[in-house]
């Protein structure tokens, strides 16, 4: 590293404008930071000094810094120690049902293999991170216990619920998430229930591996029950033949881990017992360290449609049939799905120490 005229910039001492200037270059061949008094400049690929911490006014700044360099200045936040993280129950009103999902609001980008170790620490099927973007929405980002994935439902719905009940987003505002899913919503309704605005998922035969092996890896009498099954983006959807055989299912997580797919929907046409559902389902997904999803917003993207085209519908209620629990409202407009579910905060914790400390 080597920086020429540092040590006449002092932070400190900074003269009104006009009052002369100081020639500052930083040439910083492999480092990733380094700090000039309380300048903090930051590296990015191709570019020149990017983040400043701790400034005075910048309009006494910027006669010190060429102004190329001075745009290309922000605020880089203090990361807090302890970090709160937030445990949610979400697609349910009441606490100890549907599906639980952590969410940590962080002041600035960290790095991937932390936000998988606090994933992973949780240990639950999607701890949410969320980071404020300059148009207001937030970045967010989904990680199981084991790996981070592309679409999840029920974490983005926590996610807007702790964003409304910490006062981090007025309630009239919609949450906007930037996701690898692209840009999802979500808008709070009447009693709680939370609209969101995700992808249409349709499905194929493509791909779909012998239905006798999956019948086997789910746990089914026999492949006669399988009434279909087909492919979607992310996972393996298979119909069977009752909502009983749906709850009889006791899957071998071994096999199921087997199919190249991030997890397995098995459902069918609601009963009796599912009441005022359309259709049930179940969700397993150990290939990402999930070994049954108690309630899967993302699994309802294909739902959906299959049912909505099944039924000619394009209002439905999906009841997930696991332990715990969960109903999903679902409403088909165009190549887009409205996902609609109530959320509980359940817990409210912070990582101390080492384990908040970035």
């Amino acid at each position: 590293m080597r920086a020429e005229g540092a040590d006449d910039l002092e932070p400190n001492k900074l003269g009104p404008a006009g009052s002369g200037t100081v020639n500052l270059s930083i040439a910083i061949p492999d480092a990733k930071r380094v700090s000039l008094g309380r300048l903090e400049f930051s590296e990015i690929p191709g570019s020149i000094p990017c983040s400043v911490s701790n400034l005075p006014d910048p309009s006494r700044v910027q006669p010190l810094v060429s102004p190329s360099i001075f745009s290309r200045l922000r605020k880089v936040p203090p990361m807090p120690n302890p970090l709160a993280i937030t445990q949610v129950d979400a697609f349910t009103d009441r606490p100890f049902a549907g599906n639980p999902a952590a969410v940590c609001v962080l002041p600035r980008p960290v790095d991937p293999s932390w936000m998988q170790s606090v994933a992973n620490e949780m240990n639950l099927a999607e701890t949410a991170f969320l980071v404020a973007e300059p148009d207001g929405g937030y970045g967010l980002r989904w990680f199981t216990p084991l790996v981070e994935v592309d679409l999840c439902g029920h974490a983005t719905l926590a996610s807007a619920h702790v964003l409304w009940e910490s006062g981090l987003l007025p309630r009239s505002s919609v949450a906007r998430f930037s996701t690898r899913s692209g840009l999802l919503t979500a808008t709070l309704g009447e009693g709680g229930w939370i609209s969101l605005d995700f992808p249409s998922l349709g499905t194929t035969t493509d791909g779909v591996p012998p239905v006798d092996a999956v019948a086997l890896a789910l746990g089914l009498a026999s492949a006669s029950g399988v009434v279909e099954a087909r492919m979607s983006r992310f996972d393996l959807l298979v119909e069977v033949e009752s909502a009983q055989l749906v709850r009889a299912s006791r899957p071998d997580f071994g096999l199921l881990a087997l199919i190249e797919v991030r997890g397995v929907i098995v459902t069918a046409r609601a009963d009796a017992e599912a009441m005022g559902a359309d259709f049930v389902s179940r969700f397993f997904a150990p290939r990402t360290g999930v070994a049954e999803d108690p309630v899967t917003g993302s699994a309802h993207c294909v739902l959906g449609p299959y049912w909505g085209e099944k039924l000619g519908q394009t209002t439905l209620v999906g009841a997930q049939l696991s332990d715990r629990g969960g109903v999903v409202r679902v409403g088909l407009v165009g190549d887009r799905v409205h996902l609609g579910g109530q959320a509980v905060t359940v817990l409210r914790g912070e990582l101390v120490g080492r384990a908040g400390a970035l």
